[in-house]
């Protein structure tokens, strides 16, 4: 008797491994095929979920969106801004395995958007859901007229120190992310912000 295998995890397995290709290896490693021997198939474990390497990709980015979605959600439930801007910087923070991998794939994605179309699409959809979290998580800090230069700010420095992590993982550890996320949040706090 075959063994069943819930459709949903597979798709959950090939993207894991899609990302984790690109995060070790860049695009050149995202092939239908290079994901199967990954994962220890033929290429049609792979082509049973997606078609080419596109609707992978869609698979992949549709991933990363996902998780702002859930983030957007979770900071909806606190009460305190403060909390709330702390909370999604930290989501920013390539500090554990996955969010390293995930950066890494970002970065390898990006050198390559002008080559690819479905990546140039997928990223333009992500700048939008990432602006989105730090809209919501600063929005009640700063007066409205600062707040698209606040965002562009704190979009900035999460860049910046995800770009580091990747750069230079031994030195930015999880602690010193997070040594650095109070840093910033303690600057942030510097500025008196006018009445109003």
């Amino acid at each position: 008797m075959p063994r069943y295998v819930d459709p949903e995890e597979r798709v959950r397995d090939i993207v894991a491994a899609s990302l984790q290709a690109l995060s070790e290896g860049g695009l050149a490693e995202l092939t239908l095929r290079k994901i199967a021997q990954r994962m220890g198939g033929s290429i049609t474990l792979i082509t049973h979920y997606f078609a080419n390497r596109e609707a992978l990709l869609d698979a992949v980015m549709e991933y990363v969106l996902v998780d702002a979605d859930v983030v957007l959600e979770e900071i909806e439930q606190i009460a305190e801004p403060r909390d709330r801007l702390r909370v999604a910087l930290q989501w920013f923070l390539p500090d554990t395995e996955e969010g390293l991998r995930q950066e890494r794939a970002r970065v390898a994605l990006l050198t390559h958007q002008g080559a690819e179309p479905v990546i140039r699409r997928n990223l333009a959809r992500m700048e939008p859901a990432m602006r989105a979290v730090l809209v919501r998580a600063v929005e009640e800090l700063v007066p409205a007229d600062e707040l698209e230069g606040t965002v562009d700010m704190v979009r900035v420095w999460v860049s910046g120190i995800a770009l580091s992590v990747v750069e230079h993982p031994e030195i930015w550890t999880p602690e010193r992310q997070l040594a650095a996320l109070e840093r910033f949040l303690k600057v942030l706090s510097l500025v008196e912000l006018p009445a109003g």
